[in-house]
């Protein structure tokens, strides 16, 4: 089976449902792969930043690409995110998710040792080369200390087997449109940062977005606009939400509780170091969600 790896679109980071033990639930995790089909996504991505992926083992992520490669069927492509600091666990992680279904490897670049521009070269290079994936940059300081500018990304792109960009540089508007003029075409510049600056991103030249993943249907509905104040209106109302949802330190307990009432997944459990929101944060969230009508 030859899975797309066109990766352009309403791409959300899943979140990984754990049980109130804390184990995987691959239930929640499967009824969470048919919301976002439901919803009309392009793609999902699995082991992102929203994803708790730094908390998962090799055997677990094993597991959730098995579970979500068989919900999606092989026209949806499948990112997995590949978060080692070295080149060869990253060559072996990206390899472990060709072998279970994985279509594209989202790679941060090596962030331990603070890597100089040429190692950030021979790093993508070796990972597109020998890891079976076609690779996305993902290009997020704010989580990996390492700054990529414009120039580096774009000899990044003309690598063999480096086919997407994703940009969470703030501000992402005009680095993502600087990224998609100096990238090849056929290189897909897609956002992030929870789609935060979706229209402007699109503005700028974007191929997609990738959020987190309880609210693709909501996010649908601006993408599909009929025009641009339509847009605008639709991105406005869910503005709130997508706001709250980029909390540090408990972003993957806002994710978790918003799906969880909206009757996904059975638990908003989070693994350590990650926490849970505390109960006046969840009470904004509840007034947010009362004002979306999902709750």
């Amino acid at each position: 089976m030859t899975r797309s790896t066109d990766v352009r679109g309403l791409i959300p980071v899943l979140a990984t449902p754990f049980r109130a033990d804390g184990e995987l639930d691959l239930d929640s995790l499967a009824r969470l792969v048919d919301f976002q089909v439901s919803a009309g996504v392009d793609g999902v991505a699995v082991f992102g930043f929203a994803s708790e992926g730094f908390a998962l083992t090799a055997r677990e992520r094993a597991e959730i690409l098995r579970v979500v490669t068989a919900r999606v069927g092989p026209r949806v492509p499948v990112v997995a995110g590949v978060g080692a600091t070295g080149t060869r666990e990253a060559v072996e992680q990206a390899a472990a998710a060709a072998e279970a279904g994985a279509s594209v490897a989202m790679l941060i670049p090596p962030h331990m040792v603070k890597p100089n521009p040429a190692q950030i070269v021979d790093f993508y290079g070796t990972v597109a080369g020998d890891g079976g994936l076609p690779v996305m940059v993902q290009d997020a300081p704010a989580s990996t200390g390492v700054t990529m500018p414009v120039p580096l990304i774009a000899e990044l792109s003309k690598l063999t087997g480096v086919t997407s960009v994703k940009v969470e540089t703030q501000p992402t508007a005009p680095k993502l449109g600087a990224v998609v003029s100096a990238v090849a075409p056929d290189c897909l510049v897609l956002g992030g940062q929870n789609a935060l600056f979706l229209l402007e991103e699109y503005d700028r030249g974007a191929a997609g977005t990738m959020p987190a993943c309880e609210f693709p249907d909501l996010l649908r509905t601006v993408l599909d606009a009929s025009d641009p104040a339509a847009a605008r209106a639709a991105f406005n109302r869910v503005l709130p939400l997508i706001r709250f949802g980029l909390q540090p330190g408990i972003a993957w307990s806002i994710h978790k509780h918003v799906l969880v009432r909206r009757g996904v997944i059975d638990t908003a459990t989070v693994r350590p170091p990650a926490v849970d929101a505390d109960p006046a944060t969840l009470a904004a969230l509840d007034a947010i969600l009362a004002d979306l009508d999902l709750a």
